[in-house]
């Protein structure tokens, strides 16, 4: 039920964060947008060590034995936020929080066939229903807005 919980609240602070995000990229522009995002992650995630009391493992050197890949991923968030902030005025929020499910879904198919060397058919089979699913809403959405814009 806990891991539940935090799904739901990870899911609202996702549209919220966009929400906020987008009024941002209005008034700064999507790169100053991208900048606070990562000052104030930076920040919060700060704020979170000294609370656990972690420090410690900062200076430890198997801190720092990671496999150059996890390094990237700060360019892959800088990308993806400023794809999320650019975005937002363009695309309604739950369609973005659809493609971001997509993206998530493969993401993680191809990062389980790297490391593994499997991958699951039925995992492929639920993303493509639901890029099928998201495609069909997509036209039906464009469909009425041409039935409403005629009359």
């Amino acid at each position: 039920m806990f891991y539940a919980l935090i799904a739901i609240l990870s899911g609202i602070s996702n549209v919220i964060s966009r929400s906020v995000n987008f009024v941002l990229s209005e008034k700064l522009g999507v790169y100053q947008s991208t900048l606070f995002n990562y000052i104030f992650g930076l920040a919060g995630s700060i704020l979170i060590l000294f609370i656990s009391g972690e420090t410690s493992k900062l200076l430890a050197s198997t801190s720092y034995d990671a496999n150059w890949l996890a390094y990237t991923g700060g360019l892959v968030g800088v990308a993806v936020v400023s794809l999320q902030v650019f975005l937002s005025s363009k695309v309604s929020s739950f369609y973005l929080t659809l493609l971001l499910f997509v993206g998530q879904l493969f993401t993680g198919i191809i990062l389980d066939f790297i490391l593994s060397g499997k991958i699951s058919i039925w995992q492929v089979v639920g993303g493509i229903l639901v890029i099928i699913g998201l495609s069909y809403n997509l036209y039906i959405d464009r469909v009425e807005e041409i039935e409403v814009a005629s009359h």
